[in-house]
């Protein structure tokens, strides 16, 4: 796995993420090989096995919840770096998703604080 440190220091695959890719289109993207419809027009097609994208998660399954940084293609999804949440942001984010766990869409606060960890 990658650390915060190296991905900060990696700007080729910094600028591979996708920040507004969720968890649901992408697996809708690659596992059904279809085309995602936002406002606007098309937003993600896949072409072909040499598509991919890259987007965090947050897995609230461990405990502390952990940010993932994913690589997906339409063969599999692979886990390129695991970024613990801070004690207060895991609190306010548990709280604000109801304690419930689950795979999450990065945004909010927990986007705010990963932004200024990799671009600060």
């Amino acid at each position: 796995m990658i650390a915060i440190e190296e991905l900060r220091n990696d700007m080729d695959l910094l600028n591979e993420i996708d920040w507004e890719l969720t968890p649901e289109d992408a697996v809708n993207l690659y596992l059904e090989w279809g085309g995602i419809w936002k406002p606007g027009g098309l937003r993600y097609s896949v072409r072909g096995k040499h598509d991919k994208s890259h987007y965090f998660t947050v897995n609230t399954w461990e405990d502390p919840p952990v940010i993932y940084l994913i690589r997906r293609n339409s063969e599999e999804a692979v886990e390129l770096a695991k970024i613990p949440l801070p004690p207060g942001l895991k609190e306010s984010f548990m709280e604000s998703i109801g304690y419930n766990r689950g795979v999450y869409s990065i945004e909010g606060e927990v986007k705010e604080w990963l932004l200024k960890k990799l671009y600060h």
